[in-house]
C-alpha cells in the first residue's frame, strides 16, 4: 500500500475512521472524506501525528457532483487513485413499512445506495487509468437479511450488494476488483441512539457474545483491497460474530 492512494468516505468517525487509520499505518495516502469538517480534520491530525499521510475533502455522498469532485480533487492532490471505500451511511428513522416517512426513505437511499453508486461511478475510470485498483462498498448484515422497522436501510444495503456484484463483473478484465462487506452490529456512533436494554439485546443476537469493534471491520476491508485478495471480486463478506449463521 505504500504511496498508493485511497478514498474513505464517512471517515470522520466509526468504521470510516478505523479504516482510514488502517490504510495510513500501512503507508497509503488517505483521503479522509466526510460532511463533518471538524471530525474529518481531527482524523487527519490523528494520522499525521503518527507520521501518516492524510488529507481532508468535504463531500456529501448523496450528491453526484460532490462525489465527482471528490475524485477530481484526489487526483489533483495525489496524482492517481488506487483504492476506495464507500463507507458513508446513516441509519434512518425506525417505522413499519406502511408508516415509513418518505423524507427518511429518500435520505437513506440517497446516502446509503445512491452515494455508493456515485462513488463507484467516478472512482472506476480513474482506477483503470492507474492500471487497476479495488473498491470496497460498505453493506451490512442487512444486505442479506431483513429487519423490522428499517425498510429503507435494508433496501439500500441489499442494493449495495447487487451493485457491487454488477460492477465487479463489468470491470474484472480492467483489473478493478469490487467487493462488499457486511458488518454485524459494531460499536460506533450509529448505536449511540440506543438505550442500554436495546444494546444488550443486540449483543445477545450475536453468538460470539459481544458487539464488533471498528478495527475488526477495518482489517477485512484492508485485506480485500490488498494483493492478498487478488482473486476476490464480486463477493459479499460478512464480519458479524455469527449473526447471520443462525
Amino acid at each position: 500500500m505504500k504511496n498508493k492512494t485511497v478514498i474513505v468516505t464517512g471517515a470522520g468517525s466509526g468504521l470510516g475512521r478505523a479504516i482510514a487509520h488502517k490504510f495510513a499505518k500501512n503507508g497509503a495516502n488517505v483521503i479522509v472524506s466526510d460532511i463533518d469538517v471538524d471530525s474529518g480534520n481531527k482524523v487527519v491530525k490523528e494520522i499525521t501525528d503518527e507520521s501518516g499521510k492524510a488529507f481532508f475533502i468535504k463531500a456529501d455522498t448523496s450528491k453526484a457532483k460532490e462525489c465527482e469532485q471528490l475524485v477530481k480533487q484526489t487526483i489533483d492532490k495525489f496524482g492517481k487513485l488506487h483504492y476506495a471505500v464507500n463507507n458513508a451511511g446513516i441509519g434512518g428513522e425506525m417505522a413499519k413499512t406502511g408508516d415509513y416517512p418518505l423524507d427518511s426513505w429518500e435520505k437513506v437511499i440517497g446516502i446509503n445506495l445512491s452515494g455508493v453508486f456515485y462513488g463507484t461511478r467516478y472512482q472506476i475510470p480513474e482506477m483503470i487509468k492507474a492500471g487497476g485498483g479495488a473498491i470496497v462498498n460498505m453493506a451490512s448484515i442487512l444486505g442479506s437479511v431483513g429487519s423490522a422497522y428499517s425498510v429503507a436501510y435494508v433496501a439500500a444495503k441489499h442494493g449495495v450488494v447487487g451493485l457491487t456484484k454488477t460492477a465487479a463483473i463489468e470491470y474484472a478484465k480492467d483489473n478493478v476488483r469490487v467487493n462488499s462487506v457486511g458488518p454485524g452490529y459494531i460499536k460506533t456512533p450509529l448505536l449511540d441512539q440506543l438505550d442500554d436494554e436495546q444494546k444488550e439485546q443486540l449483543i445477545q443476537a450475536h453468538p460470539i457474545g459481544r458487539l464488533g469493534k471498528p478495527e475488526e471491520v477495518a482489517n477485512l476491508v484492508y485485506w480485500l483491497c490488498s494483493d492478498e485478495a487478488s482473486f476476490v471480486t464480486g463477493s459479499y463478506h460478512l464480519v458479524d460474530g455469527g449473526y447471520t449463521a443462525q
